[in-house]
């Protein structure tokens, strides 16, 4: 055991049922390693690499999906929590698995799904992301033999936890359905009502930066975004619209000014070569080492840590926060504001109506195997519609059109 680990207790190591260690002969792994091979072998994991990350994963062979925007974000998670001196597993096993409980059709199909979900506990990718890693994604059992999914140690399944709270009225993002709350009480024994461990911060950070930059790669590459050519303020009325509805021209004008400062900015379109790419890949590189480098001296400078669970808090400068925001616009403005982005996510919307309500009306007959027990097992409407929910929210985009296919037509 390293000096790291010995950071975190028997209370951080513990899983939900005990595991006795492995056979002798196997491999030496430790707690935490156990827990990143139990995501990166999950079925839920792989099936990321077929869900839009922001452009369809089936438009470019170029574009991330979600399992490389995972994979991205978990490099990141890692590189910083090392810096910091929290435990690099855990703070990995979190990136990998941040986006398990999103829907087809990325976001878009998340605001269907919670509006469909309504009277039925709500829908929230990272409460259906606990509800994948707890119950799921079967692994292990109980004692009853009901699934406690992968059944991670306590320090990585809140570390996996972005929104420590309920559906409420003051929170648009909630991390725990009410069906889930044993679970959720289980990882936040002895945790501060409401608050992440450092281990989920630097995840969710690591989220931030790596769609803001990577999310303006792909919209380079894919034609929509002229870094050289910013419409300014039509980008800035997105900013406002999307993200910080505050900000001036003038503070906005001053960020992206030092983001241009960067070496690396362009001064050249985008014109698909390699020597044109390998720039743009320059960029990237260097904008998530400028945002987690000004994180970590930020951090540093705010305490004496040590930096991990709940014995320090990351430190984002506002200005870091900004020039993330201001990447967020771009791509915003540029790719999600696109108005044939915007029918195809119409489209989308009602074809995961239409398929969650013939899936309601067939029954057991139409679910995976995985799912007829649950459906089952329900002693109400609202239980049967939450297992339907699971059901489309496991699908990939290229398999709930399928379904549609199969089932609706």
């Amino acid at each position: 055991m390293d000096d790291v680990e010995l950071l975190y207790d028997e209370h951080a190591r513990e899983r939900i049922v005990p595991e006795p260690p492995k056979r002798v002969d196997a491999p030496v792994r430790l707690a935490f390693e156990r827990d990143r091979a139990r995501v990166v072998h999950a079925a839920s994991f792989r099936r990321l690499a077929a869900k839009t990350q922001v452009v369809g994963p089936q438009s470019d062979d170029f574009v991330r999906n979600r399992l490389t925007h995972s994979l991205e974000v978990a490099q990141i998670a890692r590189d910083l929590s090392r810096a910091l001196g929290a435990h690099p597993d855990i703070t990995e096993t979190a990136a990998l698995a941040h986006d398990l409980g999103h829907p087809p059709f990325g976001h878009n199909g998340e605001r269907a799904l919670a509006a469909l979900a309504a009277d039925w506990g709500g829908f929230e990718g990272n409460a259906q992301t606990l509800r994948v890693l707890t119950r799921l994604e079967a692994k292990t059992a109980d004692g009853a033999g009901e699934s406690v999914g992968l059944n991670l140690t306590r320090a990585t399944l809140d570390a996996c936890t972005k929104y420590p709270w309920g559906l409420d009225e003051t929170h648009a993002k909630f991390g725990v359905y009410d069906e889930d709350r044993p679970a959720f009480d289980w990882l936040r024994s002895g945790a501060p009502e409401r608050r992440r461990c450092m281990e989920a911060q630097v995840m969710d950070l690591a989220d931030d930066v790596a769609y803001s930059v990577h999310d303006v790669e792909d919209g380079t590459v894919a034609g929509k975004i002229d870094l050289t050519r910013l419409d300014a303020p039509a980008v800035w009325e997105t900013v406002r619209d999307w993200y910080q509805p505050d900000a001036t021209d003038d503070e906005l004008d001053a960020v992206l000014q030092r983001l241009r400062s960067v070496g690396s900015w362009p001064q050249a379109p985008y014109d698909g070569r390699r020597g044109s790419l390998a720039a743009l890949k320059n960029l990237t590189s260097d904008l998530i080492g400028r945002f987690c480098g000004a994180v970590q001296q930020a951090t540093f400078a705010a305490s004496e840590g040590p930096f991990v669970r709940y014995a320090a808090d990351l430190v984002v400068p506002p200005e870091t926060w900004a020039e993330i925001t201001v990447l967020k616009g771009v791509s915003a403005h540029y790719v999600m504001q696109d108005g044939a982005r915007v029918a195809l996510q119409e489209r989308q919307r009602e074809l995961l109506i239409e398929l969650v309500a013939a899936l309601l009306d067939r029954g057991a007959d139409a679910l995976d195997e995985a799912f007829t027990v649950d459906w089952d097992r329900a002693a109400d409407d609202t239980a049967r519609g939450r297992v339907v929910i699971d059901q489309v929210a496991s699908l990939t985009d290229a398999s709930a059109m399928a379904w549609h296919q199969r089932l609706c037509r």
